[in-house]
């Protein structure tokens, strides 16, 4: 990853608080910074991304056989849909459409149909809260990387900012993330559609980070190169509530 080496992060790692400023250092000189990297958790922030992708870029999240499916799977609470959520619900989401905009060279808008006629993927993957509970589930879905590929993703994008129709929620993933194969937008779950309570009918799925990274109810996709336009500049709505913006596992 741009001429940085593992013995290099690693070496910044060691040492106490004189490590991580090394480590700080070298991610900063290779463009590792978290956009939530500043203040006095920066440094430990920092070196959780930078470390987790040098060693962990390509790696795949641990996918289960089809009898370790969690039965029942727990669905968390989540706030009040409002009414234009319950009106497309009525409509059996026959309005829903996805956005894609931002650095792209065709920006479209998606229906719920078209998304389901592109080319799909399947994987058995654990979803961790950190806040202690966790399921099992199979999820289906296109991959992201191919809503970025047929919307022409620009190549100097690093980020992509997707949204919930629940206004006040966000989120964001840097490219690796975004292109890796497992991160899809789900559209099915179990064999059936995604229930309303786990996100139907559209949510993102990044088994590689905690639970609160697979946004739900997804209605917007942004590619960009910076994100501090977006929100208070800190990437997603997590850590602006007090988590890391990046949730690897």
């Amino acid at each position: 990853m741009n001429g940085i080496s593992r013995r290099k992060l690693l070496a910044g790692g060691l040492g106490g608080a004189a490590g991580l400023v090394t480590a700080d250092r070298l991610a900063r000189r290779y463009g590792l910074i978290p956009p939530d990297g500043g203040g006095i958790y920066g440094p430990g922030e920092t070196l959780t991304y930078a470390a987790q992708r040098l060693l962990t870029r390509h790696s795949m999240a641990r996918e289960f056989a089809r009898s370790q499916i969690s039965n029942p799977p727990f669905a968390n609470e989540v706030a009040p849909m409002g009414e234009v959520f319950h009106r497309l619900q009525k409509e059996a989401f026959a309005g829903w459409r996805l956005a894609v905009d931002g650095m792209v060279a065709r920006p479209a808008s998606f229906a719920l149909d078209q998304l389901r006629g592109f080319p799909r993927r399947s994987q058995i993957t654990h979803l961790a809260c950190e806040e202690g509970w966790s399921y099992i589930a199979e999820w289906t879905g296109v991959p992201l990387a191919y809503i970025l590929k047929i919307t022409g993703a620009l190549p100097q994008a690093r980020y992509v900012v997707y949204r919930s129709i629940q206004s006040d929620w966000w989120d964001s993933v840097d490219m690796a993330d975004a292109l890796h194969p497992q991160t899809i937008l789900a559209m099915w779950m179990n064999g059936g559609p995604l229930p309303v309570e786990f996100g139907g009918p559209l949510r993102l799925r990044v088994p590689r980070q905690l639970g609160y990274k697979s946004v739900k109810y997804i209605t917007g996709l942004t590619v960009t190169d910076n994100l501090k336009r977006f929100g208070k500049g800190l990437g997603s709505a997590s850590p602006e509530g007090g988590y890391a913006w990046y949730a690897g596992i």
